[in-house]
């Protein structure tokens, strides 16, 4: 019997463009991102929604964001940090997915656009990814996939959206789009 996995693609909030020479890595969350970041954590805490696992880009933004919603968690995870995820393209996410331990049994992705979406876009199967996915992936949205293979075998068509949240919706109090 195989393990139930579930990937969580989070793009990180709303970043400040308040400093035109900042290079683009180092650009903080600006007041918008901070809020969203809130909600996002009451959204995990009341879903009881903590990763085994946080794979996260190392710019500012994404760091920020991590720390700021991982108030949500019941309890500490372990997060990586990692370089490579700053600047990363939807197929290097996946190869990156692919070498998770297979032991964890849920990982929270926060990274960029366009790269987020498009990772989920592909990996969720065709009937869905014409749906929420195929929108707009606002800063702040949180994806939640479960996955029908193990984490070395993730590819294409290999996930179910079972919930997608936009840091608009939570505000409002609507219900998350579902597949």
């Amino acid at each position: 019997m195989s393990r139930k996995r579930t990937l969580y693609l989070l793009r990180h909030a709303k970043s400040s463009w308040d400093d035109p020479a900042l290079p683009d890595r180092d650009r903080p969350l600006a007041p918008r991102g901070y809020r969203a970041c809130e909600l996002v954590a009451e959204h995990l805490r009341r879903h009881k929604i903590t990763p085994a696992l946080v794979l996260c880009s190392s710019s500012t933004r994404t760091r920020e964001t991590l720390e700021r919603v991982s108030v949500g968690f019941s309890r500490p995870v372990d997060a990586l940090i990692e370089d490579g995820l700053y600047a990363a393209t939807a197929a290097e996410l996946l190869a990156r997915l692919r070498t998770v331990d297979s032991a964890v049994t849920s990982v929270l992705l926060i990274g960029h656009q366009p790269a987020v979406q498009e990772l989920a876009v592909s990996l969720v199967v065709a009937a869905e990814r014409r749906g929420v996915l195929n929108g707009k992936f606002p800063t702040g949205a949180l994806a939640t996939l479960a996955l029908t293979s193990s984490w070395a075998a993730l590819a294409p068509e290999t996930a179910m959206l079972t919930a997608f949240v936009k840091p608009r919706e939570l505000k409002a109090g609507r219900k998350p789009d579902a597949a």
